[in-house]
């Protein structure tokens, strides 16, 4: 008779989830602890420096060495020397979900060092799509980025709004919104524009709305949005507008088609798969700068061409993360040291 295999012990990088946490982070942990096999563990400094855990999962390890002031940085990047001494001592290999291709911009040289110090102690890498290029020796799997549709299910699923776009979520520069409410304006008839979300600086939020004031059909909510907000904005928009300047996963997409409506956003090899996984009509793409006429001619495919009831979202089911991130933990402990894996 086989012996069952130890539990994992797996302490995560991201602290006990909040109202305002990413749903992705609620939906993962909560799947990690129903899993057999899984003890997961949410992030303090204390559990993560002084408990005993098996493995070291990572997601945005910018977070960690970054702090509103500068005393709160510094103290951060000293207890993130300690932690990463800590896993080489006792030999807890790091498992990094690459959520983002890059290193965030900007950031100080004593972070690019944390951080690239924290890549090359990385001993097995998740990849969020298939799309994403790694490294020759890298160990690593892909393991999809799920739906939010149990998620948003208990929030009121309103009717489109004939001939709206809707942008909804962070407002970062990189995303394009501003570009989005310049195409928009030069878009003629019987059309509307909801933007909503937070920015990421007081700047691109007196830009955004001096952008926005000029035209009357664009409604802008430059605040947080709850998840019943988020929904309220994706599901009114017959079609939700992600005029991102770099994507490559994006819980953005995502989270429009979990709630049923079709995304506009730019065309890449990331977007065409999603496109060809969620069936025909969901996922339109654009080549280049988001123009007026991008933003017609898709609002008149959606009129003009059928699509299904729903998308297919059945490779995006939350039922086998669990069981697959187990699968990469027992992976990153079969190797008996953390080797550079990463970028």
């Amino acid at each position: 008779m086989n012996k069952p295999e130890p539990t994992v012990a797996v302490q995560q990088s991201f602290p006990e989830p909040r109202e305002t946490t990413n749903p992705y982070i609620h939906m993962l942990r909560d799947n990690l602890a129903a899993t057999p096999g899984v003890d997961v563990r949410t992030f303090t400094w204390r559990r993560a420096l002084l408990g005993r855990y098996d493995v070291f999962h990572a997601h945005w390890p910018e977070i960690l060495v970054s702090g509103h002031s500068p005393l709160k940085k510094a103290v951060r990047q000293a207890l993130t020397v300690a932690l990463l001494a800590k896993l080489a001592i006792t030999r807890t290999p790091i498992v990094r979900t690459l959520h983002n291709l890059h290193r965030p911009s900007g950031i100080s040289r004593v972070e690019n060092a944390l951080l690239a110090l924290f890549e090359r102690r990385t001993a097995f890498v998740i990849v969020l799509n298939e799309s994403t290029a790694l490294p020759d020796g890298t160990r690593s799997t892909v393991i999809p980025h799920g739906h939010y549709r149990e998620w948003f299910a208990p929030y009121p699923q309103r009717p489109a709004v004939t001939g709206r776009f809707s942008y909804f979520g962070l407002i970062r520069r990189y995303k394009g919104v501003d570009r989005l409410l310049t195409a928009f304006a030069s878009v003629a008839g019987d059309v509307s524009l909801r933007v909503a979300g937070k920015p990421s600086s007081a700047d691109l939020a007196d830009e955004l709305s001096r952008l926005a004031a000029a035209d009357e059909r664009v409604e802008l909510s430059l605040a947080f949005l709850s998840d019943a907000e988020l929904v309220d904005v994706a599901r009114q928009g017959e079609l939700v507008v992600l005029p991102y300047r770099e994507m490559h996963n994006s819980g953005g997409a995502l989270a429009a088609l979990s709630v049923d409506r079709p995304v506009l956003v730019p065309a890449n090899e990331v977007n065409a798969r999603l496109s060809d996984e969620v069936g025909p009509g969901w996922v339109h793409q654009y080549d280049g700068e988001l123009s007026a006429e991008h933003l017609l001619s898709t609002l008149r495919v959606l009129h003009e061409e059928p699509r299904s009831e729903r998308p297919d979202l059945s490779r995006r089911d939350w039922d086998v993360a669990g069981t697959l991130h187990l699968a990469a933990y027992r992976a990153a402990l079969a190797r008996p040291r953390a080797t550079r894996t990463s970028r």
